[in-house]
């Protein structure tokens, strides 16, 4: 790298090899395009012996972008985890989902549109309003039992977090360099997966010493305050186009996006690049199983401490999945082999997890639990142990497809604007699928029908998204290739600075 008065190690968030990127952000007055933000995003900064990336730089704005989700969405899939939103039943959270999910998977598809005319900050914000005022409806039916109000909640958190999400994935895609979008997949995760673990901490020991069927005010009002902060600490984040990598480079971006160029820009990404459409049954896929695993396995079985408890194993061990993947998907092996490897792996584990979640299944059916006699099993309860491994998989299992779908996605383009409308695409159909399993749950199908319908689509989906993987995951996109779908020029994206030899400093 050209001479800098600052080298900047991120401590925080390094990784080892050669394909590692440099966390410094050239500062203005070096050669090449300059920082179009103030200089102050530039600089990294010291706090004792660790060095933090700067502002402006990817790795600081996706720590952001993962705080954001670990206050929002992790505290609406903790409480979701609890099975029924932490109410003793699960029929008006079944409501309020199919109401979410049904309005996410509207405006998600078309999310793409949004994000890159309102830009990153406001939509991501907007975002995270929908999460409070979601928690705040189940506050409000633990005391009126008015089930309007949730199902209301639901719907406007199905546009929030379709904007939310849609802003969340177009970071994550495009900020990072090529070798580098699998540990970016999986930083993002692990943060973001924290929130689940804190959020299930928060019922767990509000309710360790009891045995009921529903959580407390506190429980509610403790997630309540989480969001609200999640909300406004998107508008600490950088413009996407005041983001610059360690080698100069910018995001590919639109300059000057207007409601008809992002409208249109909408079909073009659909037109160019229509293998796309291969992904979208593992898109459909990969939501549809949290209905299950949620209301049908945790709210089914156990009692709302031991709940809680699988929680918060379920997201810790999101946390683990995501690293194993992310960092396996930036190995030094060519990606085109990489993304062949990928899949494999995913189809293997699909059917291990899968098939001891078959074994679990027969033990038990929704006319036995549903007994009013039926007495939920707890923590103590002698063969705990096999459905709490089983769970923990269930969670390994969620963050390996996750992180895979996202570098699916990622490794076809590096354009923002496409993977904007990419990322919109994945959540509007990931919503659909949730909205039907959530009123199939609703409408109260037997468990195994709901149980094969979601082993057979995750390996049904993976097949037909082989093609697109083994022809059209390359090792690189061209920059050429990916300013044609923008108004900017190479020389206003390039990169601008070579890259220093790794020093073994994690550099």
């Amino acid at each position: 790298m050209a001479a800098t008065t600052e080298k900047a190690e991120a401590s925080a968030m390094t990784t080892t090899g050669p394909q590692s990127p440099v966390y410094e952000v050239p500062n203005a007055g070096e050669a090449g395009q300059p920082p179009t933000g103030r200089s102050w995003m530039y600089r990294a900064r010291r706090f004792g012996p660790i060095t933090f990336p700067a502002y402006a730089s990817p790795p600081s704005q996706l720590g952001l972008v993962a705080f954001v989700c670990f206050l929002c969405p992790g505290m609406f899939n903790a409480l979701n985890g609890l099975g029924g939103g932490g109410q003793f039943s699960a029929t008006t959270s079944n409501n309020s989902n199919v109401a979410l999910y049904s309005t996410f998977s509207v405006v998600g598809f078309f999310a793409g549109t949004f994000a890159n005319r309102m830009g990153i900050k406001l939509t991501l914000s907007l975002g995270g309003v929908g999460y409070f005022i979601y928690i705040a409806s189940y506050l409000s039916y633990n005391h009126n039992q008015n089930a309007g109000f949730p199902i209301f909640a639901g719907a406007l958190l199905g546009v929030c977090a379709g904007l939310l999400w849609c802003a969340q994935g177009a970071i994550m895609m495009s900020y990072p360099p090529e070798a580098s979008k699998g540990r970016y997949i999986s930083w993002f995760w692990m943060i973001f997966n924290l929130g689940g673990v804190l959020g299930s901490l928060i019922p767990l020991g509000q309710n360790l010493h009891s045995s009921s069927g529903t959580v407390n005010d506190g429980t509610y009002i403790g997630f309540m305050v989480l969001t609200f902060i999640g909300a406004a600490l998107a508008w600490s984040l950088v413009d996407a186009r005041h983001v610059q990598r360690a080698d100069g480079s910018h995001v590919v971006l639109m300059k000057h996006p207007t409601w008809q160029s992002e409208l249109l820009g909408l079909y073009e990404t659909l037109r160019t690049d229509t293998w796309v459409i291969l992904l979208f049954p593992m898109f459909f896929a990969s939501n549809w199983f949290y209905t299950y695993q949620f209301n049908d396995v945790n709210l089914a079985k156990f009692n709302v401490r031991t709940r809680a408890l699988n929680g918060l194993l379920y997201w810790t061990s999101q946390i683990i999945g995501a690293y194993v993947f992310g960092y396996a998907l930036d190995s030094k092996v060519r990606r085109s082999i990489r993304a062949k490897g990928a899949w494999v792996a995913l189809f293997v584990i699909t059917m291990a997890v899968w098939g001891g979640g078959y074994a679990w299944q027969e033990q038990y059916t929704r006319a036995e639990v549903s007994a009013e006699d039926y007495v939920k099993m707890d923590w103590t309860t002698s063969g705990y142990a096999g459905p709490m491994f089983l769970y923990m998989f269930y969670g390994f299992y969620d963050a390996a497809w996750q992180t895979c779908v996202y570098w699916f996605m990622g490794a076809l383009t590096n354009n923002g604007r496409k993977l904007a409308n990419f990322a919109g695409f994945y959540k509007g159909i990931q919503s659909a699928g949730a909205a039907i399993m959530f009123r199939l749950d609703a409408l109260e199908s037997p468990y195994m029908n709901l149980f094969a319908s979601c082993w057979g689509l995750l390996a049904g989906s993976l097949v037909i998204a082989l093609p697109l993987i083994m022809l059209k995951v390359r090792d690189t996109v061209p920059l050429e290739e990916d300013v044609k779908f923008s108004d900017e020029t190479i020389e206003e994206v390039m990169p601008t600075l070579a890259r220093e030899p790794n020093d073994g400093k994690g550099c």
